[in-house]
């Protein structure tokens, strides 16, 4: 395509020549048998020159009588156009003398896919970012402190280190010291607690009993050797990792940490993605929900379905308040992004009874609709 254009579609047929033909025979057809059936602002020569049509891309297969192949054609009209250009390529019913068929297979939004290579490249981005090492020493601590995935706090009458997330997690780490807590911070893991030598009293006994799995994560040093069988005789371990030989958990790249957790992480998340729902009424809104979000999420689209969950429009989120409108016979949007005032707004207006995205702005009235997370409702 020209540099000034912009390939917004790729316009995408199949098709089948009672003959024997070439690649050129093909282009030839498509400029020519569409030439003057929509008017002189949609003849294919003509868009090509205001860079509206990229060049048309032919492949073809050939049987000693048949010749088939598909064609591509990239487009930065709008859809419209798009669609009006297919339908008149399918309307070719000859290529040379030859008998001929065309078929649209479909049109690509190539916008679409490029957001979700956005998305998807970003989100490797910050991982790679939040796991990367980082000095050791006073600044480290300080970013622990102050913010990331969890802070560093003390637990019981032993003032012991851990994580701040050790109350609430469904699993706890232990390990051996402050410093192991710390560099389990900086590798997003705030469920960790250090037993630092200490006797284990009851309060941390009674925490580990209170936990769907517990691990110890230990130096992979004989004094961890020794350390874990403490700890299985006063207090029931699930789970064992060590760090690789001669090497301690305080010495660990954020990565590693992450390699060797990963299972066990994994696990746990398959052990708690249950929706735990506070009202039954939300069980039929999160079944709807589960199904929507597959091929929703990450798609920065927002979908309505009416009473019966039938999809009535998908279209883009900063797009989909200009789509409501009184009478439409939505009942539920989901949209892959935030519910703002003025998506709330539209929806009253538009007569909708429950709205469900990510995440909720800070509302100054919902006038009595249903707000719902992805997360509230256990499907992410």
């Amino acid at each position: 395509m020209p540099s000034t254009g912009i390939v917004k579609y790729h316009v995408k047929l199949s098709f089948d020549v009672d003959g024997l033909v070439e690649k050129a025979d093909i282009i030839g057809a498509i400029f020519g048998q569409t030439e003057g059936l929509l008017g002189p602002e949609m003849n294919l020569n003509e868009l090509q020159k205001v860079s509206k049509v990229g060049r048309i891309e032919v492949n073809t297969t050939a049987t000693s009588t048949q010749t088939n192949g598909d064609a591509l054609l990239p487009m930065s009209t709008d859809i419209t156009t798009a669609a009006l250009i297919a339908a008149a390529i399918e309307s070719i019913d000859k290529v040379g003398p030859f008998v001929a068929h065309f078929k649209l297979e479909a049109i690509d939004d190539v916008r679409s896919a490029k957001k979700k290579e956005i998305v998807d490249r970003a989100k490797a981005i910050v991982q790679k970012w939040s796991t990367k090492t980082i000095s050791e020493g006073e600044e480290m601590l300080k970013d622990v402190s102050e913010g990331g995935t969890g802070k560093l706090t003390t637990f019981g009458r032993e003032k012991l280190a851990c994580g701040s997330g050790v109350s609430d997690s469904p699993w706890i780490i232990l390990v051996e010291g402050r410093a192991d807590v710390i560099n389990l911070l900086r590798a997003g893991f705030d469920n960790a607690l250090a037993i630092e030598g200490a006797r284990i009293d009851e309060s941390i006994k009674e925490l580990c009993n209170s936990k769907s799995k517990v691990v110890a994560f230990l130096d992979g040093d004989r004094a961890g050797g020794f350390i874990l069988k403490e700890l299985k005789a006063m207090v029931n371990i699930d789970v064992i990792h060590r760090a690789p030989e001669g090497v301690e958990v305080e010495e660990l790249t954020p990565q590693q940490i992450a390699d060797i957790l990963k299972e066990t992480a994994e696990d746990m998340k398959k052990e708690t993605a249950k929706p735990i729902l506070k009202d039954p009424k939300d069980e039929p809104i999160a079944n709807m929900a589960k199904k929507v979000y597959e091929n929703l999420n990450e798609s920065l689209e927002a979908v309505a379905l009416d009473d019966g969950l039938n999809e009535l429009f998908k279209v883009p989120v900063s797009e989909v308040v200009g789509k409501l409108s009184t009478g439409s016979g939505i009942k539920y949007l989901v949209l892959d992004g935030i519910i703002t005032q003025r998506l709330i707004d539209a929806a009253r207006q538009a007569g909708i009874e429950c709205v469900i995205g990510h995440r909720i702005a800070n509302l100054k009235n919902t006038d009595g609709l249903v707000l719902k997370t992805f997360t509230d409702l256990g499907v992410a």
